[in-house]
Order: structure tokens, then C-alpha cells, then sequence
């Protein structure tokens, strides 16, 4: 297993084994690509009820308000929140990746997704990214900019991930 290098995430690019839509050359970094924030959100209510995890079925609108903005959204200090980017990622059987925060925003405390920073391969979805502020101050985050990148990750083998978010759309 290797990590693509700058040069070879353009060449599966431009061959079209790698998908990225919309994509612009200069995201492309020496081993990863930024990804841009999109302007769709799940807001988690402040509920008093228990939600039970038995299994993975439950509803995220019981617990949560999608929302659209326009300029920005204020995420306060230890709230979660989800956002989606931008690009939609599609990645052969034969490649998988991993998202990372940028190091510009971890230092003040926000962190891009909690836990499950693994991309299956064989994707084909916008990526859903699970925002937690865990600083001491209220972050002002807007639609548009680079908020993450991803790492991509050749395989040994072939997989495809066949799971309920394949097409994910929103968060």
C-alpha cells in the first residue's frame, strides 16, 4: 500500500480513475487534495430524550435540523455539528482514503471529523464531515472554503464499499 504523491493523483485524474467533482488543480498538494466545505448542515437539537443506538436505523430528524445557509454558521465551543463537502469523490476498487483536518483550524480548536475519517474505496458521494469545536471560543466557518483534505491511498486487492451512503448528498 503507498499514498499518491502529487503527480500520481493527477494522472489518475486525468485518466479517470479517480473522480473529483468539481476539481481544481490547485487544491492538489504534495500528497493529498483539499476539499471545500458545501453550504448544507445538520444541526443537532438540544434534546433531553435518550437516543438509542441498538442498531443503525434510527432517524437523524428526530435528533437534528438540516439546514442551507448562505454567509456563515457559527459552530459554539464543544458543539458538533455535520457538513458535507463540496466535491463529490469517486475512488476505484483499487484506492481508499483518509480525511484530515488542516492544522490551520486544529489549532484553534476545530476539529473536521470525530471519528470516522476512513473513505471506503469504490465510493462515490460527497464526504460527510463530523465538525466538533472542542476550543474554548465560538469558530465562524463558511460555505466555499478549504476545509479538510484528503489522503488517497492505493490498495492490495480490489473492494467496493456497498453501503447505505454510497450516493450520500447531504450530511
Amino acid at each position: 500500500m503507498a499514498i499518491l504523491s502529487h503527480d500520481e493523483i493527477i494522472r489518475k485524474i486525468d485518466e479517470g480513475i479517480i473522480g473529483v467533482d468539481p476539481f481544481d488543480l490547485k487544491r492538489v498538494g504534495p500528497a493529498s487534495i483539499d476539499l471545500t466545505l458545501g453550504s448544507t448542515f445538520r444541526i443537532f437539537k438540544k434534546l433531553k430524550e435518550t437516543i438509542e443506538l441498538k442498531s443503525d436505523t434510527f432517524n437523524p430528524d428526530f435528533f437534528s435540523d438540516l439546514v442551507t445557509i448562505n454567509d456563515r454558521i457559527l459552530v459554539q465551543p464543544h458543539e458538533s455539528i455535520l457538513g458535507i463537502t463540496v466535491e463529490k469523490l469517486t475512488l476505484p476498487p483499487t484506492i481508499c482514503g483518509w480525511i484530515q483536518g488542516r492544522s490551520r483550524f486544529a489549532r484553534i480548536g476545530l476539529m473536521v471529523h470525530i471519528t470516522s475519517s476512513f473513505i471506503q474505496p469504490g465510493i462515490s458521494n460527497h464526504q460527510v464531515l463530523e465538525m466538533y469545536n472542542a476550543g474554548p471560543i465560538p469558530i465562524a466557518i463558511y460555505p466555499g472554503i478549504a476545509i479538510c483534505q484528503i489522503v488517497l491511498e492505493e490498495m492490495v486487492g480490489k473492494a467496493q464499499y456497498q453501503g447505505k451512503y454510497q450516493h450520500q448528498k447531504t450530511p
